[in-house]
């Protein structure tokens, strides 16, 4: 979460968290923000949070996944995805290292980001941060923090500054240009101020990274503990369905599907099933009825087993349904890999109560090619079930 700080003592939200990719990896991919999470996969995200809120989004575009030729291209992509801002930093690698490249190189990332702002005619915020007060020393973070302002940053963001006199020491160089304060909420040697604190050192803009993400991981924590131990969430630790839908637009998009509704929609959507288990929708107008198939999807069950590992016994097997008609002709032959058993009825009726899973699980161990099954259905075509 950040926050963008008035000279009237007055907050206002200038944008929401995940801000940096600290949450970004966090609540995509579930990793520790060390890299590994990609340029595609920050834009995408970036992305779809930009489409999903209405106020300014400033991104971590962190060392700008290389050289000033990377930065240009991953400016290009914050500036597609809708960000309002990007923060590029002066780290040797992504994902919070804490090595620094040179001062000279660090100045062209952020002069790579000023010139691309320029030629796609943007005005994207460009944010330059520099890690180096930790690496090297408090003079050369100011001395990084001047050069990246005279390269056309338009804020500045000094991180690891450890006490009040620091900070205020960080907002008097170049007092104009608006400071970015990174409060992270771990503790440590960096104070820990709120909103107004920060305002009053000199501050323009202070992020909380770790607040929602780290409120949002103990809420689930909390309610999974309830339910193991057979509770349920009290009903004021959530919201309610009502306000749910209210945050996710419901209402503005029921109100915008009438706009758009058909004398025919209502008369649409019934279904019935078909004889092989899929469905099939009922269309009627006013010269003929229509029967259009609607495909069925099959979720995979996987198969599970003692050991659950992928390379072990049933779950790198298959089997293969054979059907040959009474009249000799072969009317099906499929292989159907284990973890897709679950509506094989659908395809062949005549396997209904057959548990195909314990007939695989008794004969893992058999070679490829063993028979399980052989018989006749009721209208007398040949059904074969082989273990491959």
């Amino acid at each position: 979460m950040l926050l963008v700080l008035s000279s009237s003592n007055e907050l206002g939200f200038l944008t929401v968290s995940p801000l940096l990719g600290f949450s970004i990896s966090a609540a995509r991919v579930g990793l520790p923000d060390k890299g590994l999470i990609s340029y595609g996969e920050m834009v995408d995200q970036g992305q779809q949070i930009t489409q999903a809120v209405s106020i300014p989004v400033i991104g971590d575009g962190g060392n700008g996944f290389g050289n000033a030729m990377n930065v240009k291209r991953t400016v290009k992509g914050y500036i597609k995805a809708g960000f309002a801002g990007i923060i590029i930093n002066d780290q040797v690698s992504s994902g919070g290292g804490r090595g620094v490249v040179s001062r000279e190189e660090a100045v062209m990332r952020v002069k790579a980001a000023v010139d691309t702002r320029r030629e796609c005619g943007s005005d994207i915020v460009i944010v330059a941060q520099t890690d180096s007060r930790e690496v090297i020393s408090l003079e050369e973070s100011f001395s990084r923090a001047r050069a990246f302002t005279d390269a056309g940053a338009d804020v500045l963001s000094v991180d690891s500054l450890v006490s009040r006199e620091e900070m205020k020491s960080f907002c008097n160089v170049y007092p104009l240009v608006p400071k970015l304060a990174n409060m992270l909420e771990t503790g440590g040697k960096i104070p820990m101020l709120n909103p107004l604190e920060i305002e009053e050192i000199g501050y323009k803009l202070v992020a909380y990274p770790l607040s929602l993400i780290g409120v949002s991981i103990r809420a689930m924590q909390d309610a999974l503990l309830a339910i193991k131990g057979g509770r349920i969430p009290p009903p004021g630790s959530m919201p309610s369905l009502e306000e749910i839908e209210e945050i996710l637009g419901y209402d503005t998009y029921r109100e915008e599907e009438k706009r758009y509704a058909t004398s025919s929609s209502s008369d649409r959507g019934s279904s019935r099933r078909s004889v092989y288990g899929g469905n099939q929708r009922v269309v009627q107008d006013d010269s003929e009825q229509r029967v259009d198939p609607v495909v069925e999807v099959m979720i995979p069950e996987v198969v599970s087993n003692e050991s659950r590992n992928p390379f072990s016994r049933i779950w790198s097997r298959s089997l293969r349904i054979k059907i040959i008609g009474r009249d000799g002709i072969e009317k099906l032959d499929v292989r159907i890999p284990a973890g897709f058993l679950e509506g094989v009825t659908n395809i062949v009726p005549a396997l209904g109560g057959v548990n195909l899973k314990q007939l695989m699980d008794d004969a893992a161990d058999e070679v490829g090619g063993k028979l399980l099954l052989d018989f006749k259905d009721t209208a007398g075509d040949r059904i074969q079930v082989f273990l491959e």
